[in-house]
């Protein structure tokens, strides 16, 4: 059978493969929530911190999309890691030399370009590696050590910031870039089956090539999904750094500690959360537990506006872990069986990712803009508004998206594929 590989290979695969996902997460995260601290120290205004991180934001949004089609394309997907490892290292080094908005954008464009390619490519190895019949079990195992890493990630910056000052945690984070390049490593090649990888059945031969992004514009499922990930993220991408800076400069709280604090309490929950929606996925579908993290963001808005001080990050942040924990299993866990047999997942892990990207690269600017100007409690609660437009998208259209959600999987241990849903949708729509 083509593209099979031992068991024993696949064995070798599946320890690299955690320790990537564990080093990852500070590649993908480890800087943002200390960013606009760090920046404040140095004498920069709320609206300039929001607008730089949103120029990162965009350019990530950009090559999202393209980079899911390389990952498709390629038999190489390790290099998709590699890179953004060295892109990580370069932009940690980049912020210490120099604090100029230049070099500040040009680190945030690095961090996003990394961000971007990295979680297509993570999520197209490991389809490769256990196939589809293992797929949502791999990722609630991937995202638990991806959240573990987050945590280690930020407790350790919070201990080196308080000890010898902010300039450590980015010496942290070019150190697990160049441990996910070490990983990344470790995984033999042939473990990696690329037809399975870009969701190819074994029946269809390589010229079987339909166009990823007519498929994307042709799958309902897929574009709702896009569109209420990006509303909800219009309004999360904001909190945390808010947050942080909301408490950081009216308690005077020391701000490398606090900050691990913030993260320290969601990625731990985040932890039991994957696990969770893992269990929660297979007994009462995907749909529901998405529908669980966008309706915690409008309470967790509520929460942080009338809560603004040391005490409020744990149910702050702990509603932040259910949002974000959930969703960290769920949506790449769906994406991959709204388009099996197209061969096309890696770009609808990248469109979706694209989505997000449009509300996160936003969210920075605008509550950057508007805490400056409205203050943090009016904006907390504006943030956690944009998340109810998720909230009624994803009931308004629950019988055409439950259909790929909660679709059962055939004989062959994979669910169906992507024409059986939209037929199935189109059904339940009429």
């Amino acid at each position: 059978m083509p593209g099979f590989f031992s068991n024993g290979s696949r064995r070798r695969a599946i320890l690299p493969l955690q320790a990537l996902n564990f080093f990852m997460a500070d590649m993908q995260a480890g800087i943002g929530p200390f960013l606009g601290v760090y920046l404040i120290a140095h004498g920069w205004h709320n609206g300039l911190i929001g607008s730089v991180m949103s120029i990162g934001g965009i350019a990530g949004m950009a090559v999202t999309a393209p980079a899911g089609a390389l990952i498709d394309g390629s038999s190489r997907k390790r290099l998709y890691v590699i890179v953004p490892g060295i892109c990580t290292v370069l932009a940690s080094v980049i912020i210490l030399l120099s604090q100029s908005f230049v070099l500040v954008s040009a680190s945030q464009i690095a961090s996003a370009i990394a961000g971007a390619a990295i979680g297509p490519a993570v999520s197209g190895i490991t389809l490769g590696i256990v196939h589809q019949s293992g797929f949502n079990r791999q990722m609630g195992v991937n995202q638990a050590f991806n959240h573990a890493g987050n945590m280690v990630g930020a407790g350790l910056s919070g201990v080196l910031g308080w000890m010898f000052g902010m300039t450590a945690v980015f010496w942290l984070a070019a150190l697990f870039g160049v441990l996910s390049i070490v990983a990344v490593a470790l995984i033999p090649p042939k473990a990696i089956d690329d037809r399975v990888a870009r969701g190819l059945r074994h029946a269809q031969g390589d010229d079987d090539k339909i166009s990823g992004y007519r498929v994307l514009l042709g799958c309902k499922p897929l574009l709702i999904l896009a569109a209420a990930l990006c509303l909800f993220h219009l309004g999360n991408a904001a909190m945390l750094p808010l947050y942080g800076m909301a408490v950081v400069t009216g308690d005077h709280a020391n701000g490398p500690g606090f900050v691990a604090v913030t993260i320290v309490v969601a990625q731990g929950v985040m932890i039991l959360t994957a696990l969770l929606a893992m269990q929660l996925g297979e007994k009462r579908g995907l749909w529901t537990v998405l529908l669980i993290s966008f309706a915690a963001l409008p309470v967790r808005g509520l929460i942080a506006a009338f809560l603004i001080g040391r005490w409020g990050v744990y149910p702050v942040q702990f509603l932040d872990g259910i949002g974000a924990g959930l969703q960290s299993v769920a949506v790449p866990a769906l994406v991959p069986r709204i388009l099996n047999g197209t061969g096309h997942i890696n770009v609808g892990q990248g469109a979706v990712m694209t989505a997000q990207g449009i509300g996160a690269s936003l969210s920075p600017a605008i509550g950057g803009w508007m805490s400056q100007r409205f203050g943090y409690s009016t904006t907390f609660v504006v943030l956690g508004c944009f998340a109810l437009g998720s909230v009624a998208l994803w009931i308004g259209f629950r019988r055409i998206v439950s259909t790929a959600a909660a679709a059962p999987e055939n004989e062959a241990g994979e669910p169906p594929s992507v024409e059986q849903v939209t037929l199935e949708a189109r059904g339940m729509a009429g």
